[in-house]
């Protein structure tokens, strides 16, 4: 894009640059500089710096200045900076860090895909984690990142660390709980959440140790990062992964819905197959509680199909409970010493309670026949339908 073209964007999409800072003196002055080549819209938050930010700052009167009494963390920073932004009217809002590993001069590359996409859409600097003068552990940080926010959120992307971003103000959260680092994974995730598409751009990046400043501690903020992944997968698998099913299904009518999210979604026939399978296998097993957060861990990690497996393993639906139970102390029976007076007691959980062995043994032969039965029974289905999809 020309710079004419860059700056008619910036106004007509209503874009401004947010450029959080903590004593980053050696780089701040060249990144503001650049930014101004392309736009005046810009917000600086001065997350408490003590070095000489502040006079620094003092010779841009033509921008906005947050000037925070101490430092509190980038999310923070961040948080403050997306309010301004949208109390002056902004409806984007670029953030770039001031530590000089961005580029300015890759405002245009941002600016060149809104308008392309032309929709609301969180976009992330896609860095080149493979160059030399990367930090190993910046790569395997960034590899780390990408998986769980994949697991978090089915979108696969390059590069889910990098602080050179284009966020949809209008449609992020306006709450969050995360104040430093962090922050950054919290708000893509949960705004890919909201059906907001995240994407990569492809930008440059320096890594100058003579001049860049992290304020990244190894230890600390790896671990609040893997507390909030941890919390992150949990609501996954316990509330996003089942509203967006009930979502779909709600959406179409059941004949849709079962030719496009279930008959026709990715893999052959035999990954279906094996799909209910593990659904009917998990429903069947006696992990009363976790049938829901079971069968989607294991169909992530063994590459199934997520939906499938979930609607199989509804066979454990509470009508069905009394037939599962008397089912699997029945084929129990004959495994444990003794006589079980199944038909003279009441089905209940005390019985279960007094048989427990028995009822685990019985539950494990259901769950394995019922699963093998109901797989080869889809495979033989899926295979008259499309027998094309192996």
């Amino acid at each position: 894009m020309t710079l004419p073209e860059v700056q008619n964007a910036v106004i007509e999409k209503r874009i401004c640059i947010l450029i959080p800072t903590y004593n980053n003196e050696k780089t701040l002055k060249r990144v503001i500089d650049g930014v101004l080549d392309y736009t005046e819209k810009i917000i600086v938050i001065n997350d408490g710096s003590t070095d000489s930010t502040p006079q620094i700052l003092q010779q841009y009167p033509q921008i906005t200045v947050i000037s925070l009494p101490e430092n509190k963390g980038k999310g923070n920073g961040l948080k403050i900076g997306f309010r301004k932004a949208k109390e002056q009217g902004y409806h984007y809002a670029i953030t770039i860090d001031s530590d000089g590993q961005h580029y300015p001069d890759d405002i245009p590359v941002f600016a060149e895909a809104l308008l392309k996409e032309n929709k609301d859409i969180l976009l992330i600097g896609n860095r080149n984690m493979s160059q030399d003068g990367i930090p190993k552990k910046s790569s395997f940080g960034n590899r780390f990142s990408n998986f769980w926010f994949w697991f978090e959120t089915g979108i696969k992307l390059e590069d889910t660390q990098s602080g050179y971003r284009l966020y949809p103000l209008l449609k992020i959260p306006k709450k969050y709980f995360t104040p430093k680092f962090e922050f950054e994974i919290e708000i893509i995730v949960r705004t890919a959440w909201r059906h907001i598409p995240v994407k990569n751009v492809p930008i440059k990046v320096l890594y100058d140790p003579a001049e860049r400043v992290s304020h990244f501690r190894p230890f600390k903020d790896f671990t609040r990062i893997s507390i909030l992944n941890t919390i992150l997968v949990t609501i996954t698998l316990l509330y996003i992964i089942p509203r967006n099913f009930v979502n779909n299904f709600k959406k179409k009518s059941f004949k849709r819905f079962i030719k496009e999210d279930v008959l026709e979604s990715d893999g052959s026939n035999r990954t279906k197959a094996f799909s209910i399978a593990l659904g009917v296998f998990i429903g069947f097993s006696p992990f009363w509680g976790f049938h829901t957060l079971l069968v989607i861990s294991l169909s992530i990690l063994f590459k199934l199909n997520k939906v499938l497996a979930f609607v199989a393993s509804n066979v454990s639906l509470p009508p069905f409970i009394p037939f599962i139970i008397a089912a699997s102390l029945f084929l129990g029976s004959p495994f444990v010493p003794g006589e079980s007076n199944l038909l003279s007691s009441e089905l209940n959980f005390e019985l279960i309670k007094n048989n427990l062995l028995q009822y685990v043994i019985g539950s494990a032969i259901l769950a394995t026949s019922m699963s093998a039965i109901c797989g080869i029974i889809t495979f033989f289905f899926l295979n008259k339908l499309n027998p094309e999809n192996n």
